[in-house]
């Protein structure tokens, strides 16, 4: 129908460069007519490409969620951005979870030969597992690795997690807050000691004090350390959680308690699901761009898949969103 032979519909199919711009054109034009899609099995065979990126997450900590119906907008907004990414370039998203034991590298490695994706998506805690990274580099498989700041050489992408804790804490240092807690999540995942170090750093620039729990990211875990807190002879006037499950854990001990937020203790939390907007009081949040983060990773290995070269190292900007949960300290 466009009047070319099967090699040029080919070319035109896989962005092959040698086509001039009205042939590629026409065929474009005859394809859309016919309502043509293209078979991904026999792309996959006219070529070393897999046209597939695999994302690899928690797989504890996402079926904990997911059994406890609490669902996980981190899945959510990870879906978000690399669907559409990978859509707008001909390419698919696989989303798999893996335990982030021993057996990582086992199922890894049957994931890598039975579906040969083109680049790998590795979020904490994967992300620092060097093991992963040695079994990618032997499978000559590109990875990107997010937020979680290693090698230099590595492919990254990811917010500048120390710099977004400093932001938080210095947003209660200014409404005049020295005793301040921090619900951190869990010790194996990189991100959670450098929002940890950027709390630290600036309660201490105030000559303030700190309190820091793991809580693993949980909402009971949250709850108990809050309370334990709160019904102590000294307790925090502010608390910054690490993720929006334990800011909710906050609100709801300091409801039990009859402890007015933000009047009596003002809380803060990281990531800023759509969850926080109607809590009560609305939460203040460091808006964690996750989306953008994972869109940004596979266009990265979109890229290295045509074989070009990209920018190693993504910085992508936080934002301090200011709610209703936060007020200037009021001595008791």
């Amino acid at each position: 129908m466009s009047g070319v032979s099967r090699q040029t519909v080919s070319r035109v199919l896989n962005d092959h460069p040698n086509v001039r711009d009205e042939v590629r054109e026409r065929v474009r034009s005859a394809i859309s007519s016919l309502g043509y899609a293209p078979n991904l099995a026999a792309r996959r065979m006219g070529g070393a490409k897999s046209y597939l990126i695999m994302a690899i997450n928690d797989r504890q900590r996402t079926l904990e969620n997911w059994e406890a119906e609490r669902g996980n907008d981190w899945v959510d907004q990870m879906l978000r951005g690399g669907m559409l990414a990978c859509e707008a370039n001909g390419y698919h998203m696989l989303f798999e979870l893996i335990d982030t034991d021993e057996r990582a590298v086992t199922r890894l490695s049957e994931i890598l030969s039975s579906l040969r994706p083109d680049g790998i998506v590795l979020t904490p805690p994967h992300s620092e597992n060097s093991d992963l990274w040695e079994l990618l580099e032997s499978r000559n498989c590109p990875f990107v690795v997010l937020n979680t700041p290693v090698h230099d050489d590595m492919l990254q992408a990811g917010m500048d997690e120390r710099a977004a804790a400093v932001s938080a804490t210095r947003h209660l240092t200014d409404l005049g807050h020295r005793r301040i807690a921090f619900l951190s999540g869990r010790r194996d995942y990189g991100n959670t000691s450098l929002r940890v170090d950027g709390f630290l750093s600036e309660v201490e620039r105030v000559g303030g004090e700190t309190l820091v729990e793991l809580a693993d990211f949980s909402f009971d875990t949250a709850a108990r350390v809050t309370t334990e807190w709160l019904e102590s002879g000294a307790p925090p006037s502010a608390i910054i959680a690490e993720n929006d499950e334990m800011a909710f854990a906050v609100l709801h001990v300091a409801n039990l308690l009859d402890i007015k937020v933000p009047e009596q203790l003002s809380v803060m939390s990281f990531e800023d699901t759509p969850g926080v907007r109607f809590s009560v009081p609305p939460l203040t949040a460091i808006r964690q761009p996750t989306a953008a983060i994972v869109a940004c990773a596979c266009d990265m290995l979109m890229t290295v898949a045509e074989g070009k070269t990209v920018e190693p190292h993504h910085v992508l900007p936080f934002e301090l969103i200011v709610r209703d949960s936060t007020a200037r300290y009021a001595a008791a």
